[in-house]
């Protein structure tokens, strides 16, 4: 990654320094966001901007306005739109930002570099005939769950803020239109080495490889590759392992909290091992691996049950396209390829594995903890019991909780003969371990979510405050979405299914 001179800091607290705009250019389009009507501040991530080192008092003036629209580009900012491409739905097409623009990459003062992004800023001419804006409802949308996502403690792009433009945007109907900023550790995705196997050069392959590696994992780098076997001592084959192994810990950690990405085409894949783009997502209520909500994946195939198998998928058009990069014979490049990707699936399940040993209170590690974990999934399956809820009946068990224990403890799912027989299975195996049951329920405690977002409570409060401009609810639902792991009496109305009939369903927002 090309050094620059020290980024100057504006009023604001911008500190620019714009590393992906020294990519060679077949990788962006130098283009400013296209300036909106009246644009308005509707949400300010007060919290994040402080963690960025930036000025709030700053934003919440018309300036804050003027930066997250585009109307005004910050001191030291270079936008730009992104090329990539993406197997969407396993199709392969060219994309790019049709709708988004990188203002730059911001220095934090401890040093850490985020993309900032503006989402809904214009056409752009990777635009593909769309008008390149937003919705408000979506935009708040992405901010609800990422923010959500964070407070998790799963890996994501943030959401710094969202504001409305004054122009209507035309979809189903016409919707209020509004633009997200929106944080990350970068942009670069499984696409965009896709992109350059397809439409670069073999050099800016190796340049778009070289900058990944420089600024996600500089410790291929740093370490002496000298005493170690030959396929190590290549950076490139590191490089696509340690993708793999972030993107198994990160999928994993989805399928712990019941996360549906919906989307899990090769674009929406990131190098940095962050989520990404939350359209058509969602968060599975009653347990079952079949569970879909996107509208428009009506085949499943990114339902709950396949994302493990999804990324991987994912992750083999990485793989692909690093080809010439991993070795110069076409055969031992494949070879090293298939070993790297092969090895996703070992180490999903020992992520996935010991974070359910952690939901159940396990400390230590047994034979039969697999048949104990799969035969509660199948139970959870069969009676249709809420995936969130069950392990949060369990750390009643423990200790009193009484906000859950009140919510669920009547629940007939969990009076079934069969889910009787389990507890006195989980029970014995704990006495096999030294622990307490005050270490088990605070294990228990620190990986079970009383609270996620709720697919109900999310469309209630994105219908008041789209419909009437009414931001409480959806305020009140960030306030409780922040603490996710802390059962509190008042925030019980939260932690309900919705009791429709009615199968919910997601849509891009685009």
């Amino acid at each position: 990654m090309s050094q620059s001179p020290a980024p100057r800091t504006t009023p604001a607290g911008w500190r620019f320094d714009n590393s992906y705009s020294r990519l060679p250019q077949c990788f962006h389009e130098q283009i400013k966001p296209v300036a909106v009507r009246e644009p308005k501040l509707v949400l300010l991530n007060e919290p994040l901007a402080e963690a960025l080192g930036l000025n709030p008092v700053e934003f919440k003036s018309e300036a804050g306005a003027r930066y997250f629209s585009g109307n005004e580009t910050p001191a030291g900012a270079e936008p730009l739109a992104q090329a990539y491409a993406g197997h969407q739905f396993g199709h392969f097409t060219m994309l790019g930002d049709g709708r988004a623009n990188l203002l730059g990459e911001h220095i934090t003062p401890a040093g850490d570099r985020y993309d900032i992004q503006l989402k809904g800023s214009g056409r752009t001419s990777f635009s593909r005939r769309g008008d390149g804006r937003a919705a408000l409802g979506p935009m708040l949308r992405e901010y609800i769950i990422s923010e959500a996502m964070h407070a998790l403690g799963i890996p994501t792009t943030r959401s710094l803020a969202v504001v409305t433009t004054g122009e209507p945007v035309y979809r189903d109907t016409v919707q209020p239109g509004a633009i997200l900023t929106r944080v990350a550790a970068s942009h670069i995705r499984v696409g965009t080495f896709a992109y350059a196997a397809s439409w670069g050069t073999p050099d800016d392959l190796k340049a778009l490889a070289d900058y990944a590696i420089q600024r996600h994992y500089p410790e291929i780098l740093e370490s002496e590759p000298s005493a170690k076997p030959c396929t190590e001592q290549n950076p490139y084959i590191r490089f696509l392992q340690a993708v793999i192994a972030r993107q198994a810990a990160l999928i994993a950690q989805w399928q712990l909290v019941g996360f549906i990405h919906g989307v899990m085409n090769t674009d929406n894949m990131t190098i940095s091992g962050e989520t990404i783009d939350y359209g058509p997502c969602a968060f599975m209520d009653a347990y079952d691996p079949a569970t879909v909500f996107s509208s428009i994946d009506v085949q499943g195939r990114y339902a709950y049950g396949n994302q493990p198998r999804m990324a991987q998928w994912n992750l083999a058009r990485l793989a692909e396209a690093i080809l010439p990069l991993l070795s110069p014979n076409p055969e031992e490049a494949v070879t090293f390829a298939t070993a790297a990707v092969t090895s996703f699936s070992d180490q999903f399940e020992s992520h996935w594995h010991q974070g359910m040993r952690a939901k159940l209170g396990l400390f230590s590690e047994e034979p039969e903890d697999k048949a104990l974990i799969d035969d509660l999934l199948q139970w959870m399956q069969q009676s249709q019991a809420d995936f969130t809820n069950t392990f949060n009946l369990l750390c009643t068990q423990l200790l009193p909780s009484s906000a859950v224990s009140e919510c669920f403890s009547g629940d007939p799912h969990y009076q079934q003969p069969a889910f009787l027989a389990w507890l006195s299975r989980w029970q014995a195996r704990l006495t096999r371990q030294s622990q307490s049951k005050v270490t088990v329920f605070e294990r228990m405690r620190a990986h079970n979510p009383v609270v996620i977002p709720r697919n109900h409570r999310v469309e209630e409060a994105l219908a008041v405050a789209v419909d009437q401009g009414d931001l409480s609810v959806l305020e009140r639902l960030l306030q409780v979405l922040n603490h996710p792991f802390k059962d509190t009496p008042a925030h019980a109305a939260y932690y309900a299914p919705s009791n429709s009939s009615i199968p919910y369903q997601t849509f891009c927002g685009t």
